[in-house]
This record gives structure tokens, sequence and C-alpha cells, in this order.
């Protein structure tokens, strides 16, 4: 059974797959839970940053790195398993008459780094459920998400700025790397030594931290 939450801003995507996930597991009857259409009728998803028409003055609409952060990524560390992307209807190659795919070819290149991530880390995303009280965020803002299961534990930062990690309930010893969502590449930082956790910069990191 699947439900396709629709039709929100970019700062509530989070919290309303963290808020349906809960509810059907809470229920006893798992949920494949997608987002479909965030952004508003007007914009959507945009094209490409230098995409010919894409307006570079007095535009105040969602970017591409806004989308990365709170829609991808927010989707995947809420528990979601995926989203569907709208092209809205003020922008270039838009819903209505787009015949360029490759308008928002950033935007695909960043799903598929999402996507080759939890391959070859081989996440067992099936089994994690949304945790983000262990990160200072019990209401599930755009602060700093946390998808984890015992052992296992992904932190996005979206904006760079660290948190103070709670007690993990496994006192084993633990390793933390940091993901880029932007490029792909992984940078082991070897044994996690306390709870304060800071990203390599103020660009959107993920840090994996397995026991």
């Amino acid at each position: 059974t699947g439900v396709s939450l629709q039709n929100s801003a970019l700062k509530d995507v989070h919290w309303q797959i963290v808020k349906w996930t809960r509810k059907s597991r809470e229920a006893g009857k798992k949920w494949a839970v997608a987002f479909d259409e965030p952004g508003n009728a007007q914009f959507g998803m945009p094209a490409d940053p230098g995409y010919p028409g894409m307006p570079t003055e007095g535009y105040d609409g969602p970017t591409v790195d806004q989308t990365r952060k709170h829609v991808l990524w927010g989707t995947f560390l809420g528990g979601g398993h995926g989203v569907e992307y709208y092209f809205g209807y003020k922008l270039p190659q838009n819903d209505l008459v787009c015949e360029d795919w490759r308008s928002r070819d950033l935007s695909w290149t960043y799903a598929s780094i999402a996507l080759n991530f939890f391959k070859s880390q081989k996440i067992p995303f099936w089994e994690m459920t949304s945790h983000d009280e262990l990160v200072g965020n019990p209401k599930n803002e755009n602060t700093t998400y946390c998808l984890a299961k015992k052992g296992l534990y992904l932190l996005y930062f979206p904006d760079g700025k660290g948190c103070d990690l709670k007690p993990l309930p496994d006192d084993s010893p633990k390793t933390i790397q940091w993901f880029n969502p932007r490029t792909g590449d992984i940078k082991d930082q070897g044994q996690l030594k306390g709870l304060k956790i800071t990203p390599p910069d103020t660009k959107d990191w993920l840090a994996i931290i397995r026991s």
C-alpha cells in the first residue's frame, strides 16, 4: 500500500513524510510514502541555474539546492520512498509544455547520487525510521534530519550546521564518514569521538555513523 503526499511548501516536506510514515507504522499497516509535486503551482522544481529563460532577478521560488536539501533528502531521511517532481507553469520547460528534460539535468544528477549512495553503502532503509530527536530536532523541522536503526545512523545537515548528538542506544565504538550529496564523494574520519558533530563546511552534508 502506498500514499503520495502532494503540494506542500518545501519547509513542510520532511515533517509530513515523518508524520505519515509514523502513522502507518503505529497502525500496523506499513505504507510506502512518497512526495508528489513539492512546491507551489507556479514554480514546482526549477530549471538548472543558467538554463535559457530561467530568471536570475526577482525570482522568489525554490532553488535547485533547496529542492535537493528539503525535498530529496528531506524525504529519504524522513523514511519516505521517493519524490515526483513537478515543473510548475511559470518557469522554462514547465509542466504544460516541457520538451527538454535536460532543463533539470542537475536535479537528476542529485537524485542519481542519492540513489547510488543507498545502493553502494548497502543502507537497509526499509528497516530504518526517523529519529530526529537524536539530533535535537523533535519537531522534525528543516534543521537536521536523522534516519536510524540500532548500529547505523544517518545524519543530514541541510545548511552545514552541526548538532549535539544525543546518547545513542548502543554504546559500542562507532565510526563516522561524511558523504557529499552534491558530488557523491565520501570522506572517512575514523572513530567517532564525543557527541559534537560538525560538518566539513557550511554546505549540506550527510554523516554516516556505524557501530
